[in-house]
């Protein structure tokens, strides 16, 4: 029998400009065979660690993780031509899940459910004011303070510390999908 190849999924993760090695958890890690949705591990992996909600904001943030790199492009959401911040959401919440977000970042801001920064788990959307307006940029909480995101033109999908003065500066507020209100997302098509 060969080796299993694991993927952990609640790992610390380099920043923006940071060496790719990652440093060992500072919480549990919940293993997943390669490959394999946390969707799909059935009755074991739903104990009183996971729900449903939990199980779905992984697999949120396990996709998330495989756009890193990708461009950044205005008015984008598919993987040919890049994506803009929130195009990035939207395609992310849609392939991971099958939820279908609005298009703008100041819609996903009011369709969504709003909670305080220190409630913010993986999979939660953060937004940002980068141009002076509010939920002008918006990103996807992944953990231990750190958000997955489409920067800006010129650059690439990334991972950012949200307590660099920049962001702290510029945060707007946290929102969360909540499954059980999915079908009923305003702005969403």
């Amino acid at each position: 029998m060969g080796a299993r190849q694991l993927l952990f999924t609640n790992r610390r993760l380099p920043e923006a400009g940071q060496p790719e090695a990652l440093a060992l958890p500072q919480q549990p890690a919940y293993a997943l065979e390669q490959g394999q949705s946390s969707y799909g591990l059935g009755g074991k992996a739903r104990n009183r660690l996971f729900d449903e909600q939990t199980l779905m904001m992984s697999d949120v943030v396990l996709t998330a993780m495989g756009y890193l790199g990708k461009p950044y492009s205005y008015g984008k959401s598919s993987m040919e031509g890049g994506f803009d911040c929130s195009g990035f959401v939207l395609s992310l919440y849609e392939r991971s899940v099958g939820l279908r977000l609005p298009r703008r970042a100041v819609e996903q801001a009011h369709a969504t459910t709003k909670i305080s920064k220190s409630e913010l788990k993986p999979g939660d959307l953060v937004f940002f004011n980068t141009m002076r307006r509010q939920y002008s940029h918006v990103g996807i909480y992944i953990g231990e303070g750190r958000f997955i995101h489409s920067p800006r033109a010129g650059s690439r999908i990334r991972v950012e510390s949200m307590e660099k003065a920049y962001w702290q500066s510029r945060f707007n507020g946290a929102r969360r999908v909540v499954v059980a209100d999915a079908g009923r997302l305003p702005g969403a098509r």
